[in-house]
């Protein structure tokens, strides 16, 4: 009999030691995503952390590197410079971006109906300029807003008028949204074609039964279908708006009046980190404007949900 417990004992406990083992694919799986967490906590959460430091520190021209405390973000918060790339991305977030989705919308809408001729060709060359980097994109706009060389004064001087200046201050707003517009329509207007592929046939066919037109189909269907891929599009205008950086930084040399060194928030975080050397104030601004793209990120999906929970 004691014999026999003690075997029971053991088998219980060898039992238990089994169950509490990690089963061989867990350990699989953990091995072979460890190189990714590696990567990630190198590349994103140590360089995250070390920017934090820095943003709480100052450099003093006497007495060297001090700890300020958030003395860098109350500069950054009464920055005019900063204040005013803001607002300029701002006005692109309520313009530009708007219209931009409104067309990738109507584009899509029009691509699914089925009307469309050569409808694999006509989506391809919508989405052609988004797979065209955005350097090479600004670079060709700015040739072709070149007030002397630019096709478009060409075409103005072969009859005798003056060419609109793209490039001025007045008008170099307008004419960077309209490369922006021109390199993303394409990119959202995928998004919006991919989700209402993912519509059930069923529910056109009973549209169709109940004698709906297009229009009826297009209001009651598809556009209430769209809204996660609606909020997915703007949450990314929101991040890539505050992102703007490639435009004003090849047009600066063509147009250094008109844009500046700190048209947009990340152009000046770059000139005050790498031109100016001042790595602690463009750290704090860095978290800054992070915390604003959380802020209006958050704010655009609140106003998703409520308006999903009042009309259901």
């Amino acid at each position: 009999m004691p014999s026999a417990s003690l075997a029971s004992v053991h088998m219980s406990t060898t039992t238990t030691g089994r169950d509490n083992a990690l089963p061989r694919h867990y350990e699989a799986a953990y091995a072979l995503t460890l190189p990714f967490y590696i990567v990630f906590v190198l590349m994103l959460v140590v360089p995250l952390g070390y920017a934090a430091y820095l943003s709480l520190f100052r450099t003093r021209m006497v007495g060297g590197t001090v700890f300020s405390g958030i003395e860098n973000y109350i500069r950054a918060v009464t920055d005019a410079a900063l204040l005013a790339g803001i607002g300029r991305m701002l006005l692109f977030l309520t313009t530009s971006v708007p219209l931009g989705l409104l067309v990738s919308l109507l584009l899509a809408l029009a691509l699914d109906t089925g009307l469309v001729r050569a409808a694999r060709f006509v989506r391809l060359s919508i989405f052609i300029p988004y797979a065209v980097p955005g350097v090479i994109a600004t670079l060709m706009w700015g040739f072709i807003y070149g007030p002397t060389v630019g096709p478009i004064s060409q075409l103005f001087s072969l009859f005798g008028a003056k060419p609109p200046e793209f490039l001025s201050a007045s008008l170099i707003t307008p004419s960077m949204m309209n490369i922006l517009f021109w390199e993303y329509v394409g990119y959202n207007m995928i998004i919006f074609f991919a989700a209402l592929r993912n519509i059930p046939r069923d529910l056109y066919e009973a549209a169709a039964i109940d004698g709906a037109n297009q229009w009826q189909v297009a209001w009651y269907i598809k556009l209430p279908a769209l809204r996660p891929a609606l909020l997915l599009t703007v949450t990314f205008a929101v991040i890539g708006t505050f992102q703007i950086f490639n435009e004003p930084n090849l047009l600066y040399p063509l147009a250094p009046a008109s844009i500046g060194t700190a048209f947009s928030p990340n152009l000046y975080v770059y000139n005050l980190a790498f031109v100016q050397q001042n790595m602690n104030y463009a750290a704090a601004i860095a978290f800054l404007l992070a915390a604003i793209v959380a802020i209006i990120s958050f704010a655009v999906q609140s106003a998703f949900q409520h308006r999903a929970g009042s009309m259901s």
